[in-house]
């Protein structure tokens, strides 16, 4: 028999500190949402003088740090990888079927 328990005083407290975290984390979740970059289908010249000595100095090329770099997508970037491998301008140094590392030539 009996009903529901009340709840005591510092229960009641916590009910509402909980009520009001739920709803400050539901505030910010519904904050502005994040602006996404269009990555470009477009290559850089592979033959651009100032293109070559950026990728010289980087230390390891993958299409990942080519494609953040230049904002292109992956599949672009291994194929501008290819270009370079294939003027020369690239070694291969290990590579798999999904992915390839590449460094300067010397």
């Amino acid at each position: 028999m009996g009903g529901k328990k009340k709840l005591g005083i510092k229960q009641m407290e916590k009910q509402q500190e909980n009520q009001d975290d739920a709803k400050s984390q539901e505030k910010k979740k519904a904050g502005l949402p994040k602006e996404k970059k269009a990555s470009s289908i477009m290559a850089p010249d592979a033959k651009d003088t100032k293109i070559l000595a950026e990728v010289k100095k980087m230390g390891v090329l993958t299409p990942y740090a080519v494609a953040t770099r230049y904002n292109i997508k992956i599949s672009t970037a291994k194929n501008f990888l290819a270009q370079l491998e294939g003027n020369g301008t690239i070694q291969l140094v290990s590579g798999s079927h999904s992915i390839k590392i590449y460094k300067p030539a010397a």
